[in-house]
């Protein structure tokens, strides 16, 4: 995911913090040197632990989402002094997880079926993975029909280079118990029994934190802004 669907929340935000957004390597306006290598989380994390620096802006707090949230979790390790809270929400750690052998296959079945050019069972694939169900209509307007070469080059990345590193991180449980006042666990309060819960439950676990709570699902930020705002401020002031 690109900066885009973020855009709402960092208004908000915004209104008394310097805000910057990202778009993750290889994705959208961040452009990279070699499409056929893999991005990787620690690879991520040097890139904003770079922009931090670049801005003078540390210690920061930072937020990421799913993929994002993995970034995050490998800032805090690899940069503490950099992040003032890190805000991990919903992160896909399937390493954590005991039925992750499954899960592995199941990720590497769903990129050979994008490859193979069936974006549209991909992304069936995908969401039957996560356990999030979508209407039909919905699904047939994000995924039936084409999505322009940017979102396609996004998405081609994303599958063939993102998902299979970003899935199988596994965090440095110490160097993050050590950082623990400095990270928020995230779940939507909408995630209930979704892959995402459970991997952020184990996570929170494994750290000796309790999660934190936000409004709506996966992608809860863009969903409801305004309540995600309202959340965010409040965990990060507590």
């Amino acid at each position: 995911m690109d900066a885009h669907p973020f855009a709402p929340l960092a208004d908000l935000l915004a209104v008394d913090h310097t805000v910057v957004t990202t778009d993750p390597r290889g994705i959208n306006r961040s452009s990279v040197g070699d499409r056929e290598k893999d991005s990787t989380p620690q690879q991520r994390a040097e890139d904003l632990s770079a922009l931090i620096a670049q801005l003078d802006a540390g210690p920061a707090a930072v937020l990421g989402s799913s993929g994002g949230a993995v970034s995050v979790l490998a800032l805090v390790q690899a940069h503490p002094e950099q992040v003032h809270v890190g805000i991990a929400h919903e992160p896909p750690l399937n390493e954590l997880l005991p039925d992750r052998e499954a899960l592995w296959s199941q990720t590497e079945e769903m990129i050979a079926t994008y490859l193979a050019g069936d974006r549209r069972v991909a992304w069936q694939q995908f969401l039957k993975m996560a356990n999030i169900f979508m209407p039909d209509q919905m699904f047939e307007a994000m995924f039936g029909g084409d999505p322009g070469p940017q979102a396609r080059a996004d998405e081609h990345f994303q599958f063939a280079r993102m998902l299979r590193e970003t899935t199988r991180f596994r965090p440095d449980f110490a160097a993050l118990r050590s950082a623990s006042n400095q990270v928020i666990v995230g779940i939507g309060e909408e995630s209930g029994g979704q892959l995402c819960d459970r991997t952020s439950q184990a996570l929170a676990e494994e750290i000796g934190i309790e999660p934190t709570l936000f409004p709506g699902g996966h992608i809860g930020f863009a969903e409801d802004p305004a309540g995600f705002n309202a959340r965010l401020r409040e965990v990060v002031r507590s």
